[in-house]
């Protein structure tokens, strides 16, 4: 099999941000919608550094000291998909709040964005994912052992990068957080295709396999940047209800989305068996779902009539619009942590508010 193309830039042309990262144009629209009293001179200021960053992080992901072998290629054919570059973003910009993106923040921002590209590599082959980014899963083309062995390699790459910062506790901090994904990971392959866990289960699952990242790439960027410890908790607390508000979002799309704008089929979480929040909360006002489901589980496969009836039953009892209600509630949560750090009117605060402001309204 030979690997679909993918956007890919030369070493030295700039960051077309029209393509990648996308919510760069979300981030614009939030500043807007955040009133007009200096939105042009905070969309300068954001344009002014994070185009000059962002172009930074691609250009050191694309130089990975990639070799020839499958799991390599495996590894470039992911990172060459592009994405949101949600997590370095997030490094960038708690980096400038304080002293500013250096090479150390760069060597962060990538290693967040190198655990991320793992992890979506490992999920591929577990959920037997066909597409990622719009184009072929990495498994699809070079196969899921070297798919397996190309989250690996990312893994190690990170944490290399991470210690060559000499930053205090950062690596610490990752390494706890992999442990973190690693027993969420357990706990949801153990949950799957059991659709009576309860949301307290959901969240400490969404907590340690998405928002732990988050969590870290904030408290890298505050380290990075020198802030002290109370702002970099702060920033901690911000990255973990913003991750947890991208996963309730994510599981939002994955049943009232636009496939072609996501990249993937609807329905896959639902197919897999897994116990989204929406999903949750639909059972429990629709308990009659549960047995249709459950034995369609049960025998492997959830057909094409039972997922449209339950997106149906996730819009009549109001699942989905409790799905939404939940991110809007976490984001404002997160950017009330912003507020403690002061001095609002800083242009990488603010752009950090339009991050989350982007992810509670994203469609893809």
């Amino acid at each position: 099999m030979t690997s679909a193309p993918c956007l890919t830039l030369p070493d030295e042309a700039p960051l077309d941000l029209e393509a990648r990262p996308r919510v760069f144009r979300s981030l614009e629209s939030a500043v807007r919608r955040a009133g007009p009293d200096g939105a042009e001179a905070r969309l300068a200021d954001l344009r002014a550094f994070l185009e000059e960053d962002l172009a930074g992080i691609e250009r050191d992901l694309e130089t990975l000291e990639l070799g020839s072998t499958a799991t390599h290629k495996s590894a470039g054919h992911l990172i060459a998909c592009g994405g949101k570059r949600l997590r370095p973003m997030c490094v960038a910009l708690a980096a400038r709040v304080g002293s500013g993106f250096d090479a150390a923040a760069r060597d962060l921002a990538v290693a967040s964005e190198l655990v991320h590209a793992a992890t979506l590599l490992h999920d591929d082959v577990v959920d037997l994912g066909e597409r990622r980014r719009g184009s072929p899963a990495a498994r699809m083309i070079y196969g899921n052992a070297a798919s397996i062995f190309a989250g690996d390699w990312l893994l190690v790459e990170a944490l290399v990068r991470v210690r060559r910062t000499g930053l205090p506790d950062v690596l610490d901090k990752a390494l706890g957080v992999l442990t973190e994904m690693l027993e969420a990971e357990a706990m949801q392959l153990d949950r799957r295709g059991k659709l009576d866990g309860s949301v307290a289960d959901y969240l400490r699952v969404v907590t340690g396999k998405t928002a732990s990242l988050f969590r870290w790439a904030l408290f890298a960027g505050a380290r990075a940047g020198g802030l002290d410890d109370r702002a970099a908790r702060l920033m901690q607390t911000f990255g973990d209800k913003l991750g947890v508000a991208f996963q309730v979002t994510d599981d939002l799309l994955d049943v009232d989305g636009d496939p072609e704008r996501i990249g993937k089929e609807l329905y896959a979480d639902l197919r897999e068996g897994k116990a989204t929040y929406p999903l949750l909360v639909a059972l429990e006002r629709r308990p009659a779902l549960r047995g249709d489901l459950e034995q369609a589980l049960a025998g492997g496969s959830v057909g094409a009539a039972l997922a449209g009836s339950v997106s149906l039953a996730m819009r009549e009892t109001g699942a989905i619009e409790e799905t939404r209600a939940l991110a809007t509630r976490l984001v404002s949560e997160a950017k009330g942590a912003l507020t403690e750090i002061g001095a609002d009117d800083r242009p990488a605060l603010q752009a950090l508010i339009a991050v989350a402001d982007a992810i509670a309204s994203r469609r893809k």
